[in-house]
């Protein structure tokens, strides 16, 4: 099978994001210019002040943008009363690690928010930042959101192969993913680029890591929830029976029924953090 065209997973992300459903309405939504010109989206679902959640988009690292990730960047702002942060990071495989990483680093050093979330590869960059403000020593947000993340470059755990054919994110899709944005492969396993294997995850923030039943990268999600409850952190994991990853960002019924549950869980989360 050949490796797919950058270019045109672009095009056809930029094709969905304009098809999708428009998310909600809200008072203000502004594109911003952040640390060294890094575009981003700021979500304010009401006039007065809100607590902020730093959003980071999944997309293999090498796909989507603000405008793919806008509608739920939309009702996480409305359905949990918070302002939303979008960042629009640099892609690989044009800028591999760290750069991505670096980008969502530097926006919550400058945002302070609350809370950071993302989904898929912007899950796997929101608690990668995390652990480099920690290990930096800098002050870290409240909590965590995750959705579907990577969490493990080796693409060991069993989901991989067990869920990584025929269901939307396939595991030839992953490993090709994974070389554009780690092209060195003696580095994958390397704790600083998996935040899986960082051998003590104690300090990290509150976190709420959701998975899908049919998503190749459900075992190293949980695994990663795992992980961080034994290092003391509190961590609420969920898995949505039936569904297949990237379940936010599709428009049946039982998707949005599975996001519903999600931004619920992140309101909880978020109150409990923010007081």
């Amino acid at each position: 099978m050949n490796d797919p065209d950058v270019h045109e997973l672009r095009r056809g992300s930029a094709e969905r994001a304009h098809l999708r459903a428009r998310g909600p309405e809200l008072p203000r939504v502004n594109d911003l210019a952040g640390p060294r010109g890094l575009p981003l989206r700021h979500y304010r679902p009401a006039r007065e002040r809100r607590p902020l959640v730093v959003y980071v988009h999944g997309g293999a690292w090498v796909f989507c943008g603000l405008d793919t990730h806008d509608r739920i960047c939309r009702l996480l702002a409305r359905e949990c009363g918070v302002e939303v942060l979008a960042v629009d990071y640099r892609l690989a495989p044009e800028h591999p690690y760290p750069a991505a990483v670096e980008d969502v680093v530097d926006v919550l050093r400058a945002a302070r928010p609350a809370a950071v979330a993302g989904d898929s590869a912007g899950g796997y960059l929101a608690t990668m930042a995390c652990l480099a403000l920690r290990d930096a020593g800098d002050p870290l947000p409240a909590a965590q959101i995750l959705v579907c993340p990577n969490t493990d470059l080796t693409l060991s755990c069993p989901s991989v192969r067990e869920k990584g054919t025929g269901h939307g994110l396939d595991e030839s899709f992953l490993a090709w993913a994974v070389r554009q944005w780690a092209p060195d492969p003696a580095r994958r396993a390397d704790p600083r680029l998996s935040p899986l294997l960082v051998p003590d995850l104690s300090g990290m923030p509150a976190t709420l890591v959701v998975t899908a039943e049919h998503d190749a990268l459900r075992d190293e999600g949980e695994a990663y929830a795992r992980r961080l409850a034994e290092a003391g952190v509190p961590v609420t994991c969920r898995r949505e029976p039936g569904l297949t990853h990237g379940f936010q960002q599709n428009a049946d019924p039982v998707s949005q029924a599975a996001t519903g549950r999600l931004l619920a869980d992140a309101r909880r989360l978020l109150e409990a953090v923010t007081g």
